[in-house]
């Protein structure tokens, strides 16, 4: 089980939470001109990366607030964890 640390009320159990799929999506816009095809993109095609991934959760079972982690898909790691609306933090190798 991961242990969350909520921007809010601190770390939880993960059970308390929601993923809410990959972070940092951009809406294309102006929506008048967005083809077929990018709105395809925008709506279904989302990174599936082995390492590093930037994902947006939901303190469901607590301050129902959402916000950003950044966790490694390999072994489930909690790297980072940041408001919305606050820049993702950098990794180097």
């Amino acid at each position: 089980m991961l242990l969350i640390s909520c921007p809010w009320c601190g770390p939880r159990a993960e059970v308390e939470f929601r993923c809410g799929g990959q972070s940092h999506i951009a809406r294309p816009e102006p929506s008048e001109t967005v083809s077929d095809e990018d709105w395809n993109s925008y709506l279904f095609s989302r990174l599936n990366p082995k390492g590093i991934h930037l994902e947006r959760w939901a303190h469901i079972h607590g301050c129902r607030q959402w916000f950003n982690v950044a966790r490694d898909t390999v072994d489930h790691s909690i790297l980072a964890v940041y408001r919305m609306g606050e820049s993702a933090p950098e990794f180097h190798p």
